[in-house]
């Protein structure tokens, strides 16, 4: 039977068409009966309406191995292109999983290689939407290369541009690296997964019976690898996510975070001159001073259910885009250690490639103790923060609000390694450490000579908190720039900023610092 003539616009507007429809029909309404969107449906909810111009769209594989030549499929199973954010261009790849499960292969790496280049070629963000079942296995290395021209776009684009990873689905095996590499990485609850090794060779190799939800879903990478960033319950909240985000960031390096509209009014925050307890050992959350010195309904806190003993996240004082560090005396009375050392420093040292000034929120008593955390590093995790705040050289304000004892009042953001202004509360306490434990070493011997130990104890212990547990020694030597009413601190902090906006500092000439990795 003859076949109808079409011509070049009709059997274009067929192939578009035909492109449009990824796996077809019933692979897309098995997506949807996962809970997942397809493709395009995901770059319909992340760009503005009408934004999105497709780069690719005709792309095919040239593979006939293992029956390859049968199974073509237009755009192989990614979808490139680039559109615009609430008006900003971003740069975006969505993974296909109806299209040969959305494997990756040569074609399929090389359009999400041509948008990345694009991105760093034009300072723009760079967003991936990930759900593939990995690399095309008959394709063989030719997959495996895909995957590394990927990889290297990434660390070349770190730091120059934004680069924000959603997982949407499975992420396994080397797939996982170039989310690793990037900037954020964002997964949905009970319909993504990331790992290494899949659950079968976890169970070959080391005989442990392990879900995959259970190896690497999104609660466990929230909360205990620290892997993910942010997590949301289902797509859309996924993608609302990820546009929250860009708002606090720049397009890229060269720029600084666009300011929001504001109307100064009254600045001054009573409740923070109650926030702190009368006793040293009662907790606080440190959210709630926070919540009182950022603008309302800003702050977006980053990798929350991951080492809470600090609290990291982007918020807007005044309009303007800030990170915040801040210990968080509700967990482990807001100690330092492993976990909360290396989730700290990579957030400094994300602001601080993307200009974002940093606010230092302090009540620390030291660094966790024990050998749990010496014999996993404590001392190479514990400087990476330190390095991370002594590198940066975006504006940089402290505020000690109770504890900074021993050498976590150094890393903490202190005056000695580069922060610009150094606030404290009358409430702070800047020593070795506590008075209770400064007396016991110092005055041992009379302690365990007196007739009632107990009473010296006490007496000295007052002793050293008159001349030690407050802000004031460290005032008068000026690593404390003024000891501030907790009320006024966020009207100071808008003025210091605004003080630094045009800040500038010069580094040593180097390739790169060796980073305590």
């Amino acid at each position: 039977m003859a076949t109808e003539h079409k011509g070049p616009l009709e059997r274009l507007e067929a192939m578009k068409d035909q492109a449009r429809k990824g796996g077809g029909e019933q692979r897309i309404e098995a997506q949807h009966a996962k809970g997942k969107l397809t493709a395009r449906e995901r770059i319909a909810l992340l760009l503005d309406e009408g934004s999105f111009e497709e780069l690719g769209m005709l792309v095919t594989h040239r593979s006939n191995l293992f029956g390859l030549d049968k199974q073509q499929f237009l755009g192989d199973g990614v979808v490139t292109g680039f559109g615009t954010v609430h008006g900003r261009l971003v740069y975006v790849f969505s993974q296909d999983f109806t299209v040969l499960g959305g494997s990756l292969a040569e074609a399929h790496a090389e359009k999400i290689c041509r948008i990345m280049d694009l991105a760093l070629d034009n300072g723009a963000p760079v967003i991936g939407l990930n759900d593939s079942g990995g690399a095309r296995i008959q394709e063989g290395v030719v997959s495996l290369g895909g995957y590394a021209d990927i990889f290297y776009r990434n660390v070349q684009a770190s730091g120059v541009v934004p680069q924000i990873s959603a997982i949407l689905g499975p992420c396994a095996g080397g797939a996982v690296y170039s989310p690793a590499l990037t900037d954020f990485i964002l997964m949905t609850e009970g319909t993504s997964y990331m790992f290494v090794t899949g659950p079968n060779v976890v169970k070959t190799v080391t005989h442990e019976e392990v879900t995959a939800e259970e190896l690497g879903g999104a609660r466990t990478h929230a909360s205990k690898s620290g892997v993910a960033h942010l997590t949301a319950p289902n797509e859309v909240a996924a993608i609302d996510r990820i546009k929250e985000l860009l708002d606090y960031l720049p397009q890229n390096c060269e720029e600084v975070p666009a300011s929001k509209p504001y109307v100064a009014g009254d600045e001054s925050r009573p409740a923070l001159n109650s926030i702190i307890p009368d006793s040293a050992q009662q907790p606080y959350d440190m959210r709630d001073v926070v919540k009182e010195l950022v603008d309302g309904g800003t702050f977006l806190e980053v990798q929350p259910d991951f080492a809470a003993n600090i609290v990291v996240g982007f918020a807007r004082l005044g309009g303007r885009s800030i990170g915040i560090v801040a210990n968080q005396p509700a967990v482990l009375a807001g100690v330092l250690d492993i976990g909360a050392s290396k989730k700290a420093a990579r957030f400094v040292r994300t602001c601080d490639a993307f200009n974002v000034p940093l606010l230092v929120l302090e009540d620390v008593p030291g660094f966790l103790p024990g050998t749990d955390q010496e014999w996993n590093g404590i001392i190479t995790n514990g400087a990476k923060l330190l390095y991370a705040f002594s590198e940066a050289t975006v504006p940089r304000i402290t505020i000690i609000t109770r504890k900074a004892y021993g050498g976590a009042y150094d890393v903490m953001n202190s005056k000695h390694i580069g922060a610009d202004l150094n606030f404290a509360w009358p409430t702070a306490e800047i020593a070795v450490m506590g008075a209770k434990g400064a007396a016991e070493i110092i005055f041992r011997k009379e302690i365990a000579s007196a007739s009632d130990p107990a009473a010296m104890l006490a007496e000295r212990e007052a002793e050293y908190a008159e001349l030690f547990a407050h802000p004031y020694r460290a005032a008068a030597r000026g690593y404390v720039d003024e000891v501030i009413v907790p009320a006024n601190t966020r009207k100071r902090l808008m003025r210091g900023f605004a003080m630094l906006e045009n800040k500038a500092v010069r580094r040593p000439r180097r390739k790169h610092g060796n980073l305590p990795l």
